[in-house]
């Protein structure tokens, strides 16, 4: 087994790029209640420039972001090799079918519509830090 999938659902590296304060505060702080660590990002550019040094188990992705679209930041991750094993869960107030259909084309592991149930959202992140992904 490797060391990423001995962490399991719990003591993941989590990168949340997310440009809402009051959102990113309330994400945080469940994410560490979790057991995870947690690197906010506000804006996607910086997240560009950032994602390969972290190499984080999941990334928390909003759509829209200053600087760089969460879609944007989605295909930097699928191109990159040594981003291979890092989930991406989207989640975003863009709702439509559409924009599920074009996060999962590009590459994200999972699609969450704002307002979300904190309750979900653990589940999710939970089930897709408990398997390594399929690449």
């Amino acid at each position: 087994m490797t060391e990423e999938t001995d962490k399991g659902a719990a003591g993941a590296n989590i990168l949340l790029v997310e440009d809402e304060v009051n959102i990113a505060l309330a994400l945080k702080f469940l994410m560490e209640r979790m057991g995870h660590v947690v690197t906010h990002i506000d804006d996607g550019a910086a997240a560009l420039e950032q994602i390969e040094g972290l190499a984080p188990d999941l990334v928390l992705l909003d759509v829209t972001l200053p600087g760089a679209s969460g879609y944007e930041i989605c295909q930097h991750i699928r191109a990159c090799r040594a981003l291979d094993a890092t989930r991406v869960l989207v989640l975003t107030a863009r709702g439509a079918e559409i924009e599920r259909r074009k996060a999962l084309a590009l590459g994200a592991d999972g699609f969450m519509s704002k307002p979300f149930e904190m309750a979900e959202l653990q589940t999710r992140v939970s089930a897709l830090l408990a398997q390594p992904r399929e690449v």
